[in-house]
């Protein structure tokens, strides 16, 4: 071990630590007995290029311990990724690029957005998967341009949540070796010793998934963890890594739950400076022998990314036609123009929205090559197949297809992953009730702004027999609430087309909440609905005299409501709203001639909560909606019972206006 070597691990753990300091907020401790294993990859192992940090066949890294981003900092820093060492002093400040937890998109060299513990490794399966099926898509014999490694850190929080079961069981079944885990194992939580809370065979608990372990006894030592690295890289089967470490390593709160989550204090800080022989004493100060050995591993990896545009330069004089299909998979832009495809847009009859939704997806499948997905144990009922794409799995890394198993979270931020490792159209499908399952990883799509389709299928009382416990009933009022999540309950196949062409287009992930029974097709649906919001059947009168207003399955209770109300002498328009957000985000303008402010009789029709609806009801309008949870039956009794009628929605309707 050189004197070089060590000074960049102590600059690590020095720094994060008065970053942490400064800041007054922060978590010191698994950065400082981190800060070893973390060398052991960036100065040793991983290939990267700073000077080209989205450089496609890069080493992507992970902090799944997202808590510990001090240690991202100091490393992006140290590296050569734009990290100044002011923007180590504004750690956790308003507007810093060195936020309490690492935002993907915010700084430069975050792969992911951590901070939920489990969810980056469950993004590093995501990652590792991405990468085995582009390498067996793209690969040819003396033109590796795939091959890399997905590397991932984390710690005991990340082991305790049942995520990284869920992940870490997938990723052994599929076998994905280019996966190395490296498990902070320092035995401390928030509260104390683990063995307060977590006693089980870590070891024998990946065996049991397939992974392979390697046991590093020394965790601080920087040689030993590469060692195991090297070894990793030659498995045929996922690594876990297993680092025995000291929280808060090299401070006079070493081994301590104290130094989890609060600052060491000024006088602990000066110890840990003098125990570890740091040379500096004036705070954030770097001796130049670490930016010279760090400027080292930048030249090196330069290389290498030289060396790769060399190979893919050649590539594409062999190859052109995969050279060009490589360019198109990692374009933003679409290879097919969908809003004036008249094809997508065709549908005939009646037919349930999740079937809708499947032929949609096939025939995007035919038409957008890099789109990859599956379902949590639920393709049959969900329509999420896609046909004669084959099925990815441990033999075969070709196929489209994937099959999650019963684990919906690891499913949510698997796609995650695969969609920020780029190259790929990632989607994944279950019952829009086990949304709830997925809620945290669907949180991060939105966060991070990943335009990845969710398949909500069975999305109301309409499941029937199935009972509440698989009725969602709260469910979209939870997904409307969720900042950048696009929440789109199509009325017939024409609007199933233009919420999946929502979420082909756009930015932002999109929830599809689609129906188990047949819903009609109406003449005048259709790109309308790309508004979010828009009237499907217009009153006689420029003004009506009442609006009824649905989504999904309901607007059909409100097309039979305006023929029983004309009977009366009530003239009604009838608003599909298929999505809150796409409606919300329209001028003044059109919302004002959808929904004008004169009239204030207005129904609401929805088969779930409530909630959500009173912006566009206001004061004096009235809800056909379901706000207590459903019951085991056949779903057209069901409807009946809980007055989801024409009938009863012109009941409504009728008294608001006499």
């Amino acid at each position: 071990m050189s004197k070089q070597d060590n000074l960049v691990v102590n600059a690590i753990r020095v720094l994060s630590a008065e970053a942490v300091q400064q800041a007054n907020s922060g978590h010191p401790g698994m950065p400082m007995g981190s800060a070893a294993m973390a060398y052991a990859l960036w100065g040793k192992q991983m290939k990267f290029d700073p000077k080209t940090p989205k450089w496609a066949d890069r080493d992507r890294f992970v902090l799944s311990s997202g808590h510990g981003s001090m240690l991202m900092y100091s490393l992006l820093h140290l590296f050569g990724y734009g990290l100044t060492i002011d923007d180590l002093k504004a750690f956790r400040q308003f507007g810093s690029k060195t936020p309490g937890h690492p935002e993907y998109g915010h700084t430069v060299g975050v792969e992911t957005t951590t901070g939920p513990l489990g969810q980056g490794i469950a993004n590093a399966v995501g990652m590792a998967l991405a990468e085995a099926y582009l390498a067996a898509h793209f690969n040819r014999e003396g033109y590796k341009i795939v091959d890399h490694n997905t590397f991932a850190i984390m710690g005991d929080g990340c082991l305790m949540e049942g995520i990284s079961h869920e992940a870490a069981s997938l990723a052994g079944t599929l076998k994905l070796n280019k996966l190395i885990a490296l498990y902070d194992d320092n035995e401390i939580s928030i509260e104390g010793d683990t063995d307060i809370a977590f006693r089980e065979d870590v070891p024998a608990r990946f065996r049991a998934y397939g992974w392979n372990v390697i046991d590093v006894a020394n965790g601080n030592c920087w040689c030993k963890v590469e060692a195991a690295i090297k070894l990793a890289k030659d498995s045929d089967k996922p690594t876990l890594i297993v680092c025995h470490t000291t929280i808060g390593y090299g401070s006079p709160k070493a081994g301590m739950a104290s130094s989890h989550g609060e600052p060491l204090g000024a006088d602990n800080l000066a110890a840990t400076k003098k125990a570890l022989g740091w040379p500096c004493e004036e705070p954030f100060a770097v001796p130049a022998e670490v930016y010279e050995t760090t400027a080292a591993v930048e030249k090196a990896g330069e290389e290498k990314r030289q060396a790769w545009d060399e190979l893919f330069a050649a590539y594409e004089k062999a190859y052109p036609e995969l050279a060009a299909e490589w360019k198109s998979w990692h374009s933003e832009e679409l290879p097919v123009d969908l809003l004036n495809d008249e094809d997508f847009w065709k549908f005939e009859g009646s037919m349930a929205t999740r079937a809708s939704s499947g032929e949609v997806l096939n025939r995007l499948a035919k038409k957008i090559p890099n789109m990859i997905g599956g379902s949590a144990d639920l393709a049959p009922s969900n329509k999420s197949n896609m046909k004669g794409r084959g099925d990815f799995s441990a033999e075969d890394r070709t196929g489209a297809n994937l099959h999650f198993g019963v684990r919906e979270h690891a499913m949510a931020a698997i796609c995650n992953g695969i969609y920020l490792h780029g190259g790929l159209r990632p989607y994944c499908a279950t019952f829009f009730v086990f949304s709830d399952y997925m809620k945290n990883a669907m949180r991060l799509s939105a966060l991070m702004g990943l335009p990845i389709p969710y398949i909500l299928t069975h999305d109301s009382i309409g499941v029937g027999e199935d009972g509440p416990t698989h009725q969602p009933i709260e469910h979209l009022a939870g997904l409307r609430a969720m900042p950048g999540m696009i929440v789109f309950r199509p009325a017939d196949s024409k609007e199933t087309a233009a919420g999946w062409y929502t979420a082909m287009t756009g930015k932002r992930p999109v929830s599809l909440v689609l129906t188990r029974q047949n819903l009609p097709l109406y003449e005048n649906s259709g790109k309308e609905a790309l508004k979010g919001g828009y009237i499907l059947e217009d009153s006689e009168k420029a003004t009506p005299d009442v609006i009824l207003m649905a989504s999904g399955s309901e607007v059909e209770q409100c097309v039979g409501a305006k023929k029983l109300l004309k009977e009366q002498g009530i003239d009604a328009r009838v608003v599909s709203m298929p999505s809150f957000e796409l409606f919300d985000e329209q001028s003044d303008e059109y919302k004002e001639s959808v929904l004008p402010k004169a009239v204030r009789a207005r129904v609401a029709v929805e088969a779930a909560a409530s909630f959500g609806w009173a912006k566009y009801v206001g004061l004096d309008g009235a809800y056909v909606c379901l706000d207590q949870f459903g019951a085991s039956a056949p779903a057209k009794l069901l409807f009946k019972h809980y007055g989801f009628t024409a009938e009863n929605v012109a009941e409504k309707a009728a008294a608001l206006v006499r």
